[in-house]
C-alpha cells in the first residue's frame, strides 16, 4: 500500500512538472538525509503552495536506509527570487541493521520546515536552507536542518 501511495505521488508531480513551475535539487540532511528530490508548484506562479517527492539514503558497513521524502510547502514572496518556505510531510523509510537499536531515524517520520529558499523567476540555479524538524514513536529532533542545491525549469 505504500509502495502504491508513493508511486501515485511520483507520476502526479511529474505530470503536474509539464504545466507548471518545477525545480530538481539534491538535498543534503532535510527529510531524505541525501537525496534528489523534485519540487514542483501547484500554480503557474513561483510563490504559493506545492509540493515536493525525493529518493535518497545511506549505506555505511552494511547499515543504511532508503528514504523517501513527501511533502506539501509554501512559498512566501513577491514573485522574486527569495522566499520563505514552510513546509510539512513525511519521510518513508526502509533502514536495514544487524541491531535492535530503534532509533528516529530507523523507521518512518514527520517533519516539518521553515526555511530560505532562492530560485529565479524563469530557469535557473535553486538554493535551500532550513530547519527541518523530524518526530516520529521514537523522539522529536528539533534542530535538525538541510541544504539544497538545484535547478529550476
Amino acid at each position: 500500500m505504500q509502495k502504491l501511495i508513493v508511486l501515485s505521488i511520483l507520476a502526479l508531480s511529474i505530470t503536474n512538472m509539464a504545466k507548471s513551475q518545477a525545480a530538481m535539487y539534491f538535498e543534503l540532511g532535510g527529510p531524505g538525509i541525501a537525496s534528489f528530490n523534485l519540487d514542483t508548484r501547484f500554480t503557474g506562479r513561483n510563490d504559493g503552495i506545492g509540493g515536493r517527492i525525493g529518493v535518497g539514503g545511506f549505506s555505511i558497513n552494511d547499515e543504511g536506509g532508503i528514504f523517501v521524502p513527501i511533502g506539501l510547502n509554501y512559498l512566501i514572496g513577491k514573485e522574486t527570487k527569495h522566499y520563505f518556505e514552510v513546509g510539512a510531510g513525511f519521510t518513508y523509510v526502509n533502514y536495514s541493521s544487524d541491531f535492535d537499536d530503534d532509533g528516529i531515524f530507523q523507521t518512518s517520520f514527520g517533519h516539518v520546515s521553515f526555511g530560505y529558499r532562492m530560485q529565479p523567476r524563469k530557469n535557473g540555479f535553486v538554493f535551500r536552507a532550513a530547519i527541518v524538524p523530524i518526530f516520529n514513536k521514537h523522539g522529536f529532533l528539533p534542530y535538525y536542518a538541510g541544504v539544497s542545491f538545484g535547478y529550476k525549469f
